[in-house]
This record gives structure tokens, sequence and C-alpha cells, in this order.
């Protein structure tokens, strides 16, 4: 069998899958967030809490609970972190220093998850399974809970209220993630990966000398490292060590892993608005999407000049032979179109126009299919911008699923698309008209300018993987980044539940001859277009910078 058919029988293997997982978790979900009765451990989490789980919420008030939960996050994941030193389980490494345990807090609060450090020399145990992985589950039930929250603000009316944020982030972790990730982390456990609290010991001989490596309980974050659209590996490899994905067939379910909530939140979608053909219509523009960044990642890596590289193929170097071109390509293009920044390949090995499809999946701003609760509400928020374009077209007021978008609500739409890519290049200009921080990338010319890129493109937009090629690990990109991470995460949430109090106060709006049917293909049609020119434009001058030039070099 060649290289390209086994990619395209693996792509097709991980649709299936994901096709067929589609209607019972969606609509599970929908349960989830839609039911009155609260298990008994949950009341002991709102008794432990003070909580009352049954009063509603404005949209402030949700705000302000999902910036309060967050910010103690970050506070007791740098105190762990600071106090590593004197903790058990810390396999003897010292205390993180204070910009890294700052970043590094950050990073795993707001989903991002980046790493500036080498996980199997840095974090010991305790830090690693009572710290980085519970932020793993919760991290993920709050974006999960902002995107409920705008779902309910257009599903109700003449109300500004959009549920219980206590209770959204307990159910999605509890009924959820818990679940999910228990799953995964046996069939992971059953296919290799290691779950352990073992110490450093030697493996083996490597290159002359010998070669140690820590335990660690692997198996149950790796399984919400994907199934949250996470994505901190507990080793510095990531998905390419063989601890954390040793076979062909982990490296498929961990793609399944990172893409199935994502499609499935659509359907939760369309159940709570009481139309599950919109919420068809959402994952048919999220699907297209990303199967059509997965064709064109496959097309460059597998095409290309030189003898070297069609002898062996394809472009292996940087990828794991065990996966080959085409798994690497899918894992590529999922884990940048989601949040989750987990890696089975070094991205920065890619060819020029390949590590452009890396940054420009994030750069779409992480919707197709997105993490985890985030990419639903980015995609909700431009079908927002789509219908009034449409709108604009026609000299018609906009609407969307019964609500009149007026200029408060696309006010709040557009700041909401153009916070992220602000950011990304003001923060890009200035590392590289600094004089130190350009001393990080490891490459000069277009290469080296598209690993600072990267990084703020990822940090940013929540996904936490990296071109690797540059050196973090500084005091400027450890206090950017993380500044980066928390701006990236929560203005954006601000004009999402702004949004959402909006709509839910409004009255429903009659369906007319004149309405704009936005569960048919042509508004599926429209949707695509409007992310790919509106990325296409903001982006394009910092693209030919770096990766086009690059690539076309």
């Amino acid at each position: 069998m060649g290289p390209v058919l086994a990619g395209v029988l693996q792509l097709l293997a991980l649709i299936a899958a994901l096709a067929l997982a589609y209607i019972p978790l969606g609509t599970y979900m929908a349960g989830v967030y839609s039911s009155d009765k609260h298990w008994r451990v949950e009341k002991w989490v709102y008794k432990g809490i003070g909580a009352n789980p049954d009063a509603e919420m404005t949209w402030p008030a949700y705000l302000r609970g999902v910036l309060a939960f967050s910010a103690v996050g970050v506070l007791f994941l740098y105190a762990l972190m600071r106090l590593q030193g004197v903790l058990p389980g810390s396999l003897g490494f010292s205390s993180v220093d204070p910009a890294q345990s700052f970043n590094t807090a950050v990073s795993f609060v707001t989903n991002t998850n980046w790493q500036s450090y080498y996980g199997e020399q840095t974090m010991g145990h305790v830090v690693q399974t009572a710290g980085l992985a519970v932020q793993n589950f919760v991290s993920a039930a709050v974006g999960m809970a902002v995107a409920v929250a705008l779902v309910r603000g257009f599903a109700r009316s003449r109300t500004g209220e959009l549920g219980n944020f206590w209770s959204d982030l307990v159910r999605g972790t509890l009924r959820i993630l818990v679940p999910a990730a228990a799953i995964a982390a046996i069939v992971l456990v059953a296919c290799g990966v290691i779950q352990n609290f073992s110490g450093i010991h030697e493996v083996g001989q490597f290159m002359g000398g010998s070669q140690q490596w820590n335990g660690g309980a692997v198996a149950s974050q790796e399984a919400i490292k994907e199934i949250g659209t996470n994505g901190g590996g507990y080793f510095n490899a990531n998905s390419a060590h063989p601890f954390e994905n040793p076979t062909p067939f982990t490296d498929l379910f961990e793609i399944f892993l990172i893409l199935v909530i994502p499609f499935a939140l659509t359907r939760t979608f369309g159940v709570m608005v009481g139309s599950v053909k919109q919420g068809y219509a959402i994952l048919a523009t999220m699907f297209t999407i990303w199967l059509g960044f997965v064709a064109l990642m496959m097309w460059t890596e597998f095409a290309h000049h030189g003898p070297a590289l069609q002898a062996a193929g394809g472009a292996y170097e940087g990828k794991e032979v065990r996966f080959g071109v085409g798994a690497s390509s899918i894992f590529a293009v999922s884990t940048t179109l989601t949040s989750t920044g987990a890696v089975d390949s070094f991205h920065s090995s890619f060819t020029g126009l390949g590590g452009g499809i890396t940054m420009l999946g994030m750069m779409l701003g992480e919707i197709a299919p997105g993490g985890v609760g985030s990419g639903l509400y980015g995609m909700l928020i431009m079908a927002v911008i789509a219908v009034f374009i449409a709108g604009l077209m026609v000299g018609r007021t906009p609407e969307y699923l019964g609500k009149k978008i007026g200029t408060r609500e696309i006010k709040l739409a557009a700041c909401y698309i153009l916070i992220t890519p602000s950011l990304v290049l003001v923060c890009t200009a200035v590392s590289m008209a600094l004089p130190t921080p350009p001393h990080s990338m490891l490459n000069s010319g277009a290469h080296g300018f598209s690993e600072v890129l990267y990084a703020f493109t990822s940090a940013l937009n929540n996904n936490g993987s990296a071109f690797a090629g540059l050196n973090a690990n500084t005091d400027w990109f450890n206090l950017m980044t993380g500044l980066a991470m928390l701006l990236g995460r929560f203005l954006p949430m601000v004009f999402v539940l702004a949004l959402a109090g909006s709509l839910a106060g409004q009255k429903p709006v009659p369906v007319t001859a004149g309405t704009l049917r936005t569960e048919k293909p042509l508004f599926t049609g429209l949707l695509v277009g409007a992310i790919l020119i509106i990325t296409g434009l903001t982006y394009f001058p910092a693209l030919a910078l770096g990766p086009l030039a690059e690539g076309l070099a």
C-alpha cells in the first residue's frame, strides 16, 4: 500500500468514526446543559464552593464567574509550581522560576497549554496531576460553558438571563469530560500508553551514553489533553513520544478525540435552538474547511521537488516514521484548526507552504471545528458577520435564528473578530523590531520570521503548538506570550457573553419570505467564503513575509 493511499484510508476511517459519534454525543450534551436536575456529587461541589446552581445569571454576572474562577486557577497553579521543590513526588525537580511559572499557569488556565519547558525535566508528578491535568478539565469546561451561554442567547427571548456558570462548569466537567476521558484513558493504556508514578530510571543506551526517563500518569493526561483540546504533553516531544502515542492506531484515536466534541457541539447547538438543520449548517461549514485544509496539507507534503523527497514518498523530515506523512498531515491540521496544540510531528520541518497551512488554520480563529466550546462560539460569531454581509447585499436588516442583528450586535461581533488579529500582528511586529527577541530565533530570514509569527498566532488563539525553532523560555517571550494568552482567551469572551445577553433580551422575529435561510447550503457557502476572505485580507501581508516567501523560494 502506498503512503498516499494509506493516508486517504486513515482519513476515511476517521470521518466514519466521527459520524458515528456525532448524533449520540451531541444530543447527550444538549441534555446535560438543559437538565434541571443535579447529581448528588454535583450538589456536594455546589455546597463546597457556596454556589446556587439554580440562580439565573445575566451576562455580566456570568462573565464575573468565568473571570473569578480562572483567576483562582492561575494563582493556585502558579503557587503549586513555585512550591514544587518542597512537594512530595517532585522527582527531585526544583521550583519553577517565576516567569515560567506565570507563563505556564496562564497557559493551562486559558486552555492554551503552551509549553516553554521540557515536561520530563521540569514538572513532577504532583504538578502534572494535581495542577496541569486538573486545568485540562476545567479550562475546557469553561469554554463549553461560554458556548452554551451564547446558544441560550439565541434560544431565549425577552430575558437577560443566560443560565448559571457554576452549574454549566460542573456539569461539563463531571458529566461530559470526566467520563469521556476515563474511557479514552483505558483505551490508551490498553494500546501501550504508560500510566504510573515511577521515578526517573534508565531505559537504555543512547549514542554511547545512558538515557533516562521518568514515568507518569500519562494515559489519563493524554486523554483529557486531546478530548479537551488542551495539547500540553507530559513529554517535550508531545504526541510524537512513544510513551504518549505508541502506534498508528493510538495516533488516529487521538485525532478522533481532538475533533469529536467540537464537531458534536454543533448538534448540541441545533437541539438547543430547536432546529437540528441549523446545527448541520454549522457542521457543514466546519467540516468543509477542515477537509479542505487536510487535502491541501497532504498535497503540499506529498508533492514536492527533489529526488530524495520523491524517493522517500513524501517530506519525512520531522515526521514520525510510525505514522507517516498522511497521518502527520491529518494530525497537524486537526490540532491547529482546533485549540489543541498537540503535535505528532515537527511543524517547523514541514514544507514552507505546509507550515503556512498550520498557521492559517489558527488564524481562522480556531473555528473549524475549533476548541471545545470556543470553536462553536467563534463560528456563531462568524455566522452573525455572514448574515450581516448578506443583509448589506439585499438592503435588509440581517436576522439570524429569529434575532435581529442590529448596531449593538454587529459592533460586538466586529470587536470579536478584530481583537485577536490586531494583537497577533502588533506583538509580532514589536518582537521583530526590538534588538533582543530575534536572538531567540533558530533560523534567519523568512523561516525565522515565521517562528515568531507562529508563536503569537498560537498564543493569542489559545492553540499552544509551536514551530519549536524558537527559544521561548526567555523573560520576554514568557511574559509576552503569557499576556497574549490571557488577552486572547478572555477579551473575546467578553464580547461573546455581551452578544449573548443582547440576543437573549430580544423578542423573536417571525420568518418571512425575505428571511435568509441559514440552514441551506447557500448560507454554508457564504459563511465559508466570509471566513476565508476576512482571514486572508487580515493576515496576507504577514504570511507573505513568512511561509509564502519560504514556500515560493
